[in-house]
């Protein structure tokens, strides 16, 4: 699996953490090995920018995902489905940090939590109506759940 995580932010952050976690959600949502996606970390001026460019909305937002060969889920440990490019997921770190307290928590555990959901809509899941919101916050909260936990993880 190739994750690439770009820091074009202009703020410090983990990006082995963030590579790493990528890669634990493409394992867990059982995606083929051959897999890619990249992950651009930016600031506010260009989130915005994008923003207002693909979903027509003014003002910054914490993050956007460019699925490109619209991959989905495998079936289980033999059905990995097909390698491709994921997509890209852009995401603003400063925004990351206003939203954390918030949610009660840090900048970092934000990101985590951007970062998993930016990984959900490249895989097709949706938020719009409430069947949808349930099955996608269900499992963007699972796998947040296993990630917290470092016997889950594999190397």
């Amino acid at each position: 699996m190739t994750v690439d995580v770009l820091n074009e932010s202009g703020v410090e952050v983990d990006v082995a953490g963030l590579t790493s976690l990528c890669r634990f959600v493409m394992r867990r949502m059982r995606l083929h090995p051959q897999t890619e996606m990249t992950l651009r970390l930016v600031d506010t001026d260009t989130i915005a920018v994008l923003n207002e460019q693909w979903m027509g909305k003014k003002g910054p937002t914490d993050v956007l995902s460019f699925p490109m060969d619209e991959l989905t889920p495998g079936d289980d440990d033999e059905d990995r489905g097909e390698a491709g490019y994921l997509g890209d997921i852009a995401l603003c770190p400063q925004i990351a940090e206003q939203q954390a307290p918030a949610a009660g928590h840090e900048r970092d555990d934000e990101m985590a939590l951007l970062t998993v959901h930016g990984m959900l809509h490249l895989l097709g899941y949706d938020h719009a109506e409430p069947e949808e919101h349930a099955e996608m916050f269900g499992i963007q909260g699972r796998l947040l759940l296993e990630w917290a936990d470092p016997a889950l993880r594999e190397p």
